[in-house]
């Protein structure tokens, strides 16, 4: 102690660099508890390796983006704009973008008014942000089950508890949320939204049928529950269907989160939000606090894309590339997989959600399939209560074709050697594999 009773500084400890973070660590908000790495981040390093055939990340694949004209429009648009597009901006977004994003949602039969509209550094921001003013610790989020990591990351890092709603291959079941809002009702909890990926599932790979939309729209405005809907695939439809969204149905309860990263480029980062004016207002001030402002730039050379180039031409082409990739990974899975395998058959969007046999423990399996050189994003990330030990979520949009079929092979290989290790000891991951070892992962 010192003279005046309190406790004396810490000094850094130089024989053990570790003990010196130790006084930085107890000063951590209890938040933090929350964040956690994701498994599927933790895979990108081994899964970046040439020869892993990696189906575990949703990187979108740009090769067919015109990328000659795009650098003649960003240099354009520097040299004529410059002075505006590397300035700061309104923390709300480029006015011409948000009318243009209007446009967008009108083919989801949405109609909004461009002040309605904030853009975002992706929709990850809009999601951490809608978080933010409505979580306080220990609120109530309903999400399918499995839900996008992303998603659950911002819930845990605002202390959200996340209770999952069943699906099956017409999306979200409504008698799963009228028996989940029940359950947390009974014993006092305070729900706050219901998030969902209505179209192409990530990382179930489902869509919400449209007979059922009105039905979860009825049930949660019944109960006072927000609707947090996430469309970022909804354009990615392979027959070209697009669905009404849930914000066309029920625009007062409805907040939207869209964005370009699947459908343009996403290494600019920009997405945004459609939220009720009250809603909207909030999200401007979390966005002020957070960043100030989206990057001008970013948000300009998306919207002279918009304004010069075909974008729902470019949109299809990146369908039929979709469309070839799943059709070779759901060929491949049904030449490959052992039986007792099953999986999900989407009609859009990035990903296959395989569950293995009983008794295989995919998370375990998956330094071995590492070692066969591919790579997948194993169950139990998608869940905050590490559901999903059977499941794997398989991503066809970046491979080509011929690397597809091969991972799924290599993939079926190490499953029916895990399968034969099951009969021998018992369970899953009893025998340590020499070899490369993916990094250990955490959560999601």
């Amino acid at each position: 102690m010192s003279e005046n009773g309190s406790q004396p500084a810490r000094t850094p400890d130089k024989q053990n660099p570790a003990r010196s973070l130790d006084a930085h660590v107890d000063r951590y908000a209890q938040r933090t508890a929350g964040m956690t790495a994701s498994e599927i981040r933790a895979l990108f390093a081994v899964a970046s390796r040439p020869e892993v055939v990696s189906l575990a990340g949703g990187m979108p694949n740009l090769a067919a983006l015109p990328l000659d004209s795009l650098a003649a429009e960003v240099s354009h648009l520097v040299a004529q704009d410059g002075q505006v597009a590397l300035q700061y901006g309104s923390a709300h977004g480029v006015p011409q973008l948000r009318e243009q994003i209007c446009e967008i949602m009108a083919l989801e039969g949405i109609s909004a008014h461009p002040d309605d509209v904030m853009v975002t550094v992706g929709s990850q921001m809009a999601l951490d942000m809608v978080t933010r003013i409505f979580c306080d610790p220990g609120d109530v989020v309903l999400a399918e089950g499995p839900s996008y990591v992303g998603a659950l990351g911002s819930f845990a890092a605002y202390q959200a508890d996340v209770v999952h709603v069943a699906m099956d291959d017409d999306g979200l079941q409504p008698e799963a949320l009228r028996q989940a809002i029940a359950e947390v009702t009974a014993r006092g909890g305070r729900i706050k939204f219901l998030y969902t990926i209505p179209n192409f599932h990530n990382p179930g790979g489902v869509t919400l049928a449209v007979q059922r939309r009105a039905e979860v729209l009825e049930i949660c405005a019944q109960h006072g529950i927000l609707v947090l809907e996430d469309n970022p695939y909804g354009l990615l439809g392979f027959d070209g269907q697009t669905y009404p969204a849930l914000r066309s149905t029920d625009p007062d309860n409805v907040v939207y989160l869209g964005s370009f990263s699947k459908t343009f480029a996403s290494g600019l980062r920009v997405g945004w939000v459609l939220a009720p004016h009250a809603v909207r207002e909030k999200l401007v001030l979390a966005a002020e606090s957070a960043t100030l402002c989206p990057p001008t730039l970013n948000q300009m050379i998306v919207s002279r894309y918009l304004s010069t180039h075909d974008w729902k031409g470019q949109i299809k082409v990146f369908r039929e590339q979709y469309r070839e990739r799943r059709d070779a990974m759901l060929g491949a899975l049904e030449q490959h997989m052992p039986e007792g395998c099953s999986w999900t058959c989407p009609d859009g969007g990035f990903y296959v959600w395989l569950t293995a046999p009983e008794g295989v423990d995919t998370k375990a399996m998956l330094p071995r399939a590492v070692t066969q050189r591919v790579a997948y994003a194993s169950g139990t990330g998608f869940y905050r209560d590490q559901l999903g030990s059977r499941q794997m979520r398989l991503s066809y949009c970046y491979p080509t074709p011929e690397r597809i079929r091969e991972g799924v092979r290599r993939l079926a290989n190490t499953l029916t050697e895990e399968m034969e290790l099951v009969r021998t000891f018992g369970t899953t991951g009893r025998r340590s594999v020499p070899g490369p070892q993916a990094p250990s992962p955490d959560t999601a």
